[in-house]
Formats: C-alpha cells, structure tokens, sequence
C-alpha cells in the first residue's frame, strides 16, 4: 500500500540520481538544496508514518534503503570529485558493506533479526548528514570559511562511524549467540 511516508521514502529514492548528476554537473547549491529537501522527507516520513499510524513493512525497508543510497551515494560522489577526503568514503562504505553482510549472514545462517538503529547510528547518520552539507557548502560558496568545520566534521564522521560500526558488529555477534543458545 502506497501510503503517503512510503511516497516521501520513493520521492528520496528518485531524487537520489538528480542529486548525483547534479554534482556531476558542478550544480553544487542545487545539490545542496536537494539534498537537504531530502534529508526533511525522511524526518517528515518517519513522523507522518507515527501520527497517521500509516507504519508498513514496505516503509520499513525502503526507508534505511533511501538513506543507504542519498548517503553512500554522497559519499562516493564528493570523493570522487575531491571534495570530501577518499579515508572517509572509504569508512562510510565499508561500515556498510560489513553490516549488510553480517545481516545477510544471520539471514541466512538462523532466524531473521529485526532491525532497530541503535541511538548511536541515528547520531552517525545525522553526521553524515551534516558532512554532506558542509562538503557541498564548502564548494558551494568557496567565499565562506567553513573549511575548518569540514575538517572536525570528517573526523567526528569518521569516529561515529567506527563506533556505530563496531556497536552494530558487536550486537548482530550477540543476538547470533543468544539464538544459538536458544536453539541448544
């Protein structure tokens, strides 16, 4: 069912291409501009989704799925054109690619988990979030010295990561266990 968080979550899914090709295009502004028109629907999705009671399975894996693609999306465009350091896109996509594949593993290895962020993933999220922005900011508006901000943005960025990272690692390796023990 097509409620109306799962058309904001499709909306982000489509602006996706447009942000990336914008970047391509040096339309940094109107990248920024997209992306963070982006970054509201997934709060206005997540809420409306809450208010209207309007939660669905289909919501609940496009929206991790729509924030997954703007993100490493992000990540991967603004090293390739120089604007972000190549260390962080490499961390971003990494965390990534190890927690889809643990999921991956326990999916197929035992019983299904759910999946909940942890307070520490919704804070890496928000500073990727904020890393995007000052990134396409920075040049953007190459007269504003933000430069220094971006700087203590991709190390806070890179620190969230490894710990939201780990602490994912950390609770998927649990949960596997206790189903092990569970199952004994």
């Amino acid at each position: 069912m097509l409620t109306l968080p799962n058309f904001l979550t499709l909306l982000r899914i489509i602006a996706v291409p447009v942000f990336l090709i914008l970047i391509t295009k040096r339309h940094y502004a109107a990248a920024m501009v997209l992306f963070m028109l982006a970054g509201i629907t997934d709060t206005m999705d997540g809420v409306l989704a809450r208010l209207t009671n309007a939660k669905s399975d289909l919501g609940a894996a496009l929206d991790p799925l729509a924030d997954k693609l703007l993100l490493v999306g992000s990540f991967v465009i603004l090293a390739w054109v120089g604007v972000i350091p190549p260390w962080l896109m490499i961390l971003v996509l990494t965390r990534d690619v190890v927690i889809l594949g643990g999921y991956l593993a326990i999916y197929f290895l035992s019983t299904p988990m759910t999946i909940a962020p942890s307070v520490i993933g919704k804070f890496n999220t928000y500073m990727e979030m904020v890393t995007v922005v000052l990134a396409l900011a920075t040049v953007a508006r190459p007269d504003m010295p933000i430069a220094p901000v971006n700087r203590v943005a991709w190390w806070i960025t890179g620190l969230t990561i490894a710990i939201s990272g780990t602490h994912y690692v950390y609770r998927g390796l649990l949960w596997y266990q206790r189903q092990g023990t569970a199952e004994r």
